[in-house]
């Protein structure tokens, strides 16, 4: 049976801590885990938890305690890994578009390095040589992934350095025998096609003769998880079993035997989150009944950022009649979070949950219209534990430095 929390202890942690309110359910964090792990047991597979999904030093600390490893997008986050007891070895800081400086830094804490650009390439190899081992971020001009602002492998995308490039990477490796450990392709977020992975894996087979010294092969993330009722997501053991054929087919062919990398996010936070809201006031205009809630694209952007969608219960009034409604928010901005979306009876004071809230939710927060951001709860075993404090008004002053007129 799934790890699910149910309404009486939404109901719960609401009274107790408060809205709107961000709760996570370690025990579906887990179970995420063994799927890939379970999936993937053909292949010499690992896991690297991209924590800029949610970086709660909690969160971090029981994705460790599973055996996971972690992925970073920044230095900072590298540094929550430390403090959070990864060891170096199983940390791995994928760039994009940042100054040089950070990718020394991320030399001196001794982690594994994804570079992105043949600018930060060449700087690398200027000063490290053949001294530190580094990986290659490519972009594979694949257009995949929910949303075009997830979709990172297109030819218009920023991120990797475009493979037809090639030729100026092998320059720069050979000009100062850098040590490429390993090629790294990732084509965006909320990929359901097996066979989008399996194009990237057909990509490594081409490049692999190029690089002599690669231990591992990194595929990237974007595993689909089901966000509406009817969806399904990516078929992790179909996945699993592709990827251990590829691998067989790149040992076959070279004689050399990789690891396959992966840096799932969403897929290990994104169903244990649960986002709480209040319902402050009931409105109607013409043939449209709002129900504005007590939190905004302040507290959850995706669905005004990504169009994306949230599934809402309303777990103050189960089993009540069924009427359609707007939800929007409490900012000065249009933030509507569903349109026409069908729930039991929404009252003023109703608690209405939205699932799947555990990636990029509180992680994407803000203090706009200088509103507190929310406090965060994980359940562990049963038992509700504050891991993050709502913001006090002090919180919005922290910063600031004040002058006199």
């Amino acid at each position: 049976m799934s790890a699910t929390l149910s309404n009486e202890q939404l109901t719960s942690i609401a009274n107790e801590y408060g809205t709107p309110v961000y709760v996570y359910h370690a025990e579906k964090i887990t179970e995420q885990f063994h799927k890939l792990q379970s999936a993937f047991r053909q292949s010499k597979s690992r896991f690297f938890y991209a924590s800029k999904a949610l970086t709660n030093i909690n969160i971090l600390k029981h994705i460790h305690a599973l055996g996971c490893h972690v992925d970073c997008s920044s230095i900072n986050e590298v540094k929550l890994a430390v403090l959070a007891g990864f060891e170096k070895e199983n940390i791995l800081y994928t760039s994009n578009g940042i100054a040089f400086s950070e990718i020394e830094e991320a030399v001196e804490l001794g982690v594994n390095i994804n570079i992105d650009s043949l600018s930060n390439l060449e700087k690398f190899g200027r000063k490290y040589g053949h001294s530190y081992p580094v990986g290659i971020r490519l972009r594979p001009n694949i257009m995949a992934g929910g949303h075009l602002k997830i979709s990172t492998g297109h030819e218009k995308s920023k991120f990797g350095i475009p493979i037809e490039q090639l030729d100026n990477i092998l320059a720069l490796v050979e000009a100062h025998d850098i040590f490429i450990a390993g090629l790294h392709v990732h084509t965006g977020s909320e990929i359901k096609d097996v066979s989008v992975f399996m194009k990237v894996a057909d990509i490594f087979f081409d490049l692999v003769p190029h690089f002599r010294e690669l231990v591992y092969l990194d595929l990237g993330g974007g595993f689909k998880v089901p966000y509406r009722e009817d969806e399904e997501g990516t078929d992790v053991p179909l996945l699993g079993e592709k990827v251990a054929e590829a691998m067989q087919r790149l040992k076959d062919a070279y004689n050399r035997d990789f690891e396959a990398w992966f840096e799932p996010g969403k897929f290990l936070v994104s169903e244990c989150g649960y986002f709480i809201t209040q319902v402050n006031v009931m409105k109607q205009s013409g043939n449209t009944t709002f129900a504005g809630v007590n939190s905004g694209f302040n507290h959850l952007i995706r669905p005004m950022f990504y169009e994306s969608y949230h599934r809402i219960a309303n777990i103050s009034n189960p089993d009540a009649p069924i009427h359609t409604y707007t939800i929007t928010g409490n900012i000065c901005e249009t933030d509507t979070f569903a349109a026409d979306r069908q729930l039991p009876e929404v009252r003023e004071g109703d608690l209405l949950v939205f699932y799947n809230a555990g990636a990029y939710g509180f992680e994407m927060g803000s203090n706009y219209n200088s509103r507190f951001k929310p406090a965060q709860v994980l359940v562990i075993k049963g038992q509700p534990h504050l891991i993050g404090k709502r913001d006090t008004f002090e919180d919005l002053l922290r910063n600031q430095v004040e002058i006199t007129f």
